[in-house]
C-alpha cells in the first residue's frame, strides 16, 4: 500500500508542476476564458508549421481526454481505496489542463477547437474506438469494488488508445510542440497504466 501512495503522491507533484506557469509562456492577447496558463515545458503557442494530421490529433484526442474526464469525476466520487480516489483526482488536474491547452492551440491555427463526435474516427489514429456510452453507464451503475475494477481496467484501456494515438502523431504529425506533447502523453499515460494495473492486482 505504501508504494501505491509513494506512486500517488509523485503524479499529484508532477500534476502541480505541470500547472505551474511562467509569464513569458502567456499569449500577448491573454489567455482565453477558462484556460489554464502555459505550463513549464509546455509552449502558450504552437508556433511553426503544421499538417492536417497535427489538427486531427488535436481534435480527436480533446474529445478522448473529455471521455477520460468524465470517468475520472466518477473515479474521485465513487472511488472505494483512497489509492484510486487520489489518482483519479491528480490526472483530472493534468488531463482538464491539457484539453484547454489543445484548445488554444488549434484557435491559433484558427482551426476548430473541438472534435469530431464520431468515436470510429480514432482509427485515423491507429487506435480502438473510443470508449463508449454503454461502458460509461456501465461505469455509473457499477458502485464499491465492483466499481473500482471496472474504472481502474476501462481506465487502462482509454489511456493505452491515447497512448497509440500519441505514437501516431510522432510518426505523422509535422508541429513540433505538438511531436513534444505527445511525447509527454506516451510517457505520463504509460505510467498511469503501470499504476493502475498494480492498483487492480492489489
Amino acid at each position: 500500500m505504501t508504494r501505491f501512495r509513494t506512486a500517488v503522491a509523485l503524479l499529484v507533484g508532477a500534476a502541480l508542476l505541470l500547472t505551474g506557469c511562467k509569464d513569458v509562456d502567456q499569449p500577448a492577447s491573454g489567455p482565453q476564458r477558462g484556460a489554464a496558463a502555459a505550463p513549464q515545458g509546455v509552449a502558450a503557442v504552437a508556433e511553426g508549421p503544421h499538417n492536417a494530421y497535427d489538427v486531427l490529433f488535436l481534435q480527436m484526442m480533446i474529445g478522448h481526454q473529455r471521455q477520460g474526464l468524465e470517468m475520472l469525476k466518477l473515479g474521485k466520487a465513487k472511488g472505494v481505496r483512497e489509492d484510486v480516489v487520489n489518482l483519479a483526482g491528480a490526472i483530472d488536474v493534468v488531463e482538464a489542463e491539457e484539453v484547454d491547452r489543445m484548445k488554444g492551440w488549434l484557435t491559433g491555427w484558427n482551426e476548430q477547437a473541438t472534435g469530431s463526435d464520431d468515436h470510429s474516427s480514432h482509427a485515423a489514429h491507429g487506435g480502438q474506438p473510443a470508449t463508449g456510452e454503454a461502458e460509461i453507464k456501465a461505469l455509473r451503475d457499477a458502485s464499491g469494488a465492483d466499481f473500482e475494477t471496472k474504472f481502474l481496467n476501462l481506465l487502462i484501456a482509454h489511456q493505452h488508445n491515447a497512448v497509440e494515438m500519441a505514437q501516431q502523431l510522432k510518426a505523422n504529425g509535422q508541429n513540433s510542440t505538438v511531436k513534444q506533447f505527445a511525447e509527454r502523453i506516451e510517457l505520463s499515460r504509460t505510467q498511469q497504466i503501470s499504476q493502475m494495473l498494480a492498483l487492480v492486482s492489489g
